[in-house]
């Protein structure tokens, strides 16, 4: 009986230090005897991008990591409807190969932040503060969005449709429930940083969630949970978009 080809699955981005999506598919694959591997590309140029597909013929899927989620959009032959929206892919399906292969862009960041934060929403909570302005805050937002939430974003800058953190008054953190961090402030080893809003304003009605899971709690919980917030980080995102990467894959 001929043994079955390895399937070859990847990140692009750079630089790529320790890597999540690695460490998480190879332990899938070892688990459920899958014949597959997954490696890390770390790639200068996006314009590589398509050396690496024509140099490993057996590859399956890629995913894509900072700083190419926006730049990989331009080698896409077709677009899903969310990735498109957010003008952010971070996952390419490979349909067909050879001369018919083409390549579809997805984001699962979507889909696993919105598995994630649904089953924490209710009645009160039909308004949302989003920190930050960059890729993560356009994922989070569409899947605000998707789940009937209104999104207001917050920056330091002043910007069209956003407020600034000064303008983070009472009224409008009794108003928005919901506070997504998605900016970097707090993350390992600067954990001693957290968003600039005013945490006394918050209540046990409010849900603050931060994207990020290095450390588990981050002093944006922490000062959150000071008044009776409900606190969620970013580690069952990170899994449920990897889940979402390989469903995609495989759909």
């Amino acid at each position: 009986m001929a043994k079955t080809p390895e399937r070859l699955y990847g990140l692009i981005g750079y630089p790529l230090g320790h890597s999540f999506s690695q460490n998480y598919f190879n332990h899938k694959f070892e688990a459920e005897k899958i014949p597959a591997r997954y490696v890390n590309f770390e790639i200068d140029d996006i314009g590589r991008l398509m050396e690496i597909i024509a140099q490993y013929p057996n590859l399956a899927g890629l995913n894509v990591t900072i700083p190419y989620k926006e730049q990989v959009i331009a080698y896409m032959d077709e677009m899903d409807h969310d990735a498109k929206v957010i003008g952010a892919v971070n996952v390419i399906k490979f349909i067909g190969s050879g001369k018919n292969l083409k390549l579809k862009g997805y984001n699962s960041d979507i889909i696993g932040f919105s598995d994630s934060i649904a089953p924490l929403l209710n009645p009160a909570r039909k308004h949302a503060l989003v920190l930050g302005t960059g890729g993560a805050a356009k994922a989070v937002g569409c899947g605000l969005k998707n789940l009937g939430v209104e999104v207001t974003w917050v920056s330091r800058t002043k910007r069209d449709n956003t407020l600034t953190y000064g303008e983070l008054t009472p009224e409008v953190m009794a108003k928005h429930k919901i506070i997504v961090n998605t900016t970097p402030l707090g993350m390992y080893p600067h954990v001693d940083e957290c968003p600039d809003i005013p945490y006394e304003e918050l209540t046990r009605e409010h849900l603050c969630y931060d994207l990020l899971y290095n450390p588990d709690v981050t002093l944006f919980m922490k000062r959150s949970q000071e008044h009776r917030a409900e606190t969620k980080n970013g580690l069952e995102m990170l899994l449920l978009q990897a889940f979402a990467a390989w469903n995609i894959w495989h759909s």
